[in-house]
């Protein structure tokens, strides 16, 4: 499993709402399950972007799937990344010339 970091603004829509934050989370979550996509943690945040979610994800068409999906609901807009651990890194490095 690959990990990503999404970092997440909300929308117009999303923070007219934003006291059902947690219930559409929990929604998110659920809909990331059935994609395969295990989310680790979910983080509202203070400054440049309003929450950070952390998930591993079997690749990088279930992680956009469900960041589509998640966007379309119109409540927030993603940027996903993917991250590497220290032993992931030393694996590509290792093949570095």
């Amino acid at each position: 499993m690959a990990t990503y970091i999404s970092l997440i603004n909300f929308t117009d829509q999303g923070i007219r709402n934003v006291k059902q934050s947690i219930e559409r989370a929990k929604a998110a979550t659920q809909a990331a399950e059935k994609l395969g996509i295990r989310v680790k943690d979910i983080y509202w945040t203070l400054g440049q972007y309003d929450a950070v979610l952390i998930a591993d994800a079997p690749n990088d068409e279930a992680i956009t799937a469900w960041a589509l999906g998640t966007g379309s609901l119109g409540n927030v807009r993603t940027q996903t990344m993917r991250a590497f651990s220290a032993e992931e890194t030393n694996r590509i490095l290792a093949k570095t010339p």
